[in-house]
């Protein structure tokens, strides 16, 4: 039987490792299903790829010049970018329109696959008559949230799955002070920026969830859209064996079963002081052991300045704290690891699910807080740690939810959910990606 022309596909993912993960394990997939994908970012984001060897005869890489003199190239990425620095990273991603669409016309794909950020990609795309359908990589939930929020609530009706899925007072006070100090008109820009990406995906939105979690929100984002939403699955990068010989892996190796919790806030979030010192008590006064990388706004910050005095030591070989990046797959399947410490975003959340890891919400910001509502509240392997009033978290709550879920017995209902949806991932395989290849074919086809 003749083998069928290869479709070409162009995918543009925003600037963050959260983004660009995503799409390269979608990419992975199709590859493997007649598809020729070139993945499209900025060189401080492809050099680390290329380093991994991911760039095949099947999955080629594509930079992406931004022409600012605002940004040095290392920093045309979101990954450990200053918070000041992210509206800069936007204005630059923008004015590369010319570029983006050179590569385009130069290329001429089959199809453009983009991200949440960039309605001039599609823009660009039908202006060649390239059909362009978005992917969303962060949860179901929040897409839905966003978009019953966006459309002010239609006809007055009050989210449908509010009893669970909802921001705290705290939280709700959180993101008014943020607002309070952005021009209203960037608001709604952002906003509009949001929509429109939505909007001109043609007929379908890909999204990274899966149905057995996530299929009522994903029903009713196409009840309030019209737009069909085509869950791609969980997309977790599979653990690389270079990692396996490390000392952080050998040291692990050295503690019990379920013994040990993962604490991670992302690529892009800093935690302020104070968070970080009530993490660092709670840490130290839970029963468990800990890998802990820290992040700060300021290369020169040294650890044993920011943790509470003497930590390092009183904790000694019970904890591995440092400053950088931890090999978060390979770290999260070793056995010795009986929960995550983590802010909830959707890539850390499904990376738990697919290895039965229950976790200890934190959530910072963001989509992470309905991230975190939707695995504590409907999934349930999860148990957060719930802050004050005046939105302050506790080393104490901090130091008990860890116990609760990773040791005692109280928290074996936890522990069974997040095994049981190891199990459920397990099982399906990739039929979302199956599902997928056969919904692009069909919209080129049509």
């Amino acid at each position: 039987m003749k083998q069928e022309k290869p479709i070409s596909v162009l995918m543009f993912p925003w600037l963050g490792y959260g983004h660009i993960s995503p799409f390269l394990e979608l990419a992975k997939k199709l590859s493997q299903r007649n598809f020729i994908i070139h993945l499209c970012s900025t060189k401080a984001n492809l050099t680390p790829i290329r380093a991994k060897q991911y760039s095949s005869s099947s999955i080629k890489l594509l930079e992406l010049p931004l022409l600012t003199t605002n940004l040095p190239p290392h920093q045309h990425t979101t990954n450990g970018l200053p918070p000041h620095l992210m509206d800069t990273l936007k204005q630059a991603f923008d004015s590369s329109t010319p570029q983006f669409t050179k590569i385009l016309k130069t290329l001429k794909p089959d199809l453009l696959i983009y991200d949440f950020l960039q309605p001039w990609a599609p823009l660009a795309a039908s202006q060649l008559n390239i059909p362009a359908v978005e992917f969303i990589s962060s949860s179901s939930t929040m897409t839905a949230y966003m978009w019953h929020d966006l459309l002010k609530k239609p006809k007055g009706i009050e989210f449908p799955f509010f009893s669970t899925i909802y921001y705290r007072d705290y939280e709700m006070a959180s993101i008014e002070r943020s607002k309070a100090v952005i021009p209203v008109e960037k608001i709604e820009a952002d906003k509009n920026r949001v929509g429109q990406s939505f909007v001109l995906s043609n007929h379908i939105v890909l999204i990274k969830s899966f149905n057995e979690i996530e299929g009522k929100y994903s029903n009713y984002i196409t009840s309030l859209t019209g737009k069909k939403i085509v869950p791609v699955g969980p997309l977790v990068q599979e653990p690389t064996s270079d990692d396996a010989n490390s000392d952080l892996i050998k040291w692990l190796n050295t503690k019990d079963k379920r013994s040990t919790v993962f604490v991670s806030f992302g690529s892009e979030y800093f935690l302020s002081n104070e968070d970080l010192l009530e993490i660092a008590y709670g840490l130290e006064s839970s029963k468990v052991n800990f890998i802990w990388p820290l992040r700060f706004t300021k290369e020169e910050v040294e650890i044993e300045e920011a943790l509470p005095k003497g930590f390092v030591n009183r904790v000694g070989d019970r904890g591995r704290v440092f400053k950088g990046w931890a090999p978060q797959t390979k770290i999260l399947e070793h056995s010795s690891i009986g929960g995550f410490v983590s802010h909830c975003g959707w890539s850390s959340v499904m990376e738990s699910m697919k290895y039965g890891v229950p976790i200890i919400a934190m959530p910072m910001h963001l989509d992470q807080p309905m991230n975190s509502r939707l695995i504590v509240e409907e999934v349930g392997m999860a148990v957060e740690v719930v802050r004050d009033g005046e939105g302050k978290l506790h080393w104490k709550e901090v130091a008990d939810v860890i116990n609760h879920v990773v040791v005692e017995e109280g928290g074996e209902l936890v522990r069974e959910k997040a095994n049981h949806m190891k199990e459920i991932i397990r099982s399906k395989g990739d039929e979302e990606i199956d599902q997928v290849a056969k919904e692009l074919e069909m919209l080129l086809n049509s």
